[in-house]
């Protein structure tokens, strides 16, 4: 099983999504950016490396606020997902084509991959939406 983790980064009370691009079996899903674990690394390691890897962006990684397993078709995966507050710089995209800061509420109008799905119903059922 894959670990992987994903951030809600949280700027001026939103929080930002990215959707999936190019060959990826996900393509056009939208997600809370992360990645996958590295050998030796911690989970909030691993999402600060990845954060700015793949945005371009400085986060402060908070508290721990939800974890799941999802199976995919490919293999399956165990989701660890943290708070994380951007402190600098704006989204880079190097691997999804679009990024968005959106409202807790909106967050039901994005065709979320799966394995995120858990984490869009916790958060509203969380902050009441």
């Amino acid at each position: 099983m894959k670990r992987v983790t994903a951030g809600l980064i949280v700027r001026d009370g939103r929080i930002l999504i990215t959707r999936r691009a190019g060959d990826d079996p996900l393509c056009g899903k939208w997600e809370f950016p992360g990645g996958k674990i590295e050998e030796g690394e911690t989970p909030e390691q691993c999402l600060a490396r990845e954060i700015e890897e793949e945005l371009g962006l400085q986060v402060k990684i908070g508290d721990f606020f939800a974890a799941e397993a999802y199976a995919y078709h490919r293999g399956e995966i165990y989701l660890m997902v943290y708070w994380s507050q951007w402190q600098q710089g704006e989204p880079v995209l190097r691997v999804h084509d679009r990024g968005k800061w959106v409202e807790v509420g909106d967050l039901s109008e994005y065709d979320f991959a799966p394995a995120d799905l858990f984490v869009v119903r916790k958060l509203m059922s969380y902050m009441r939406v």
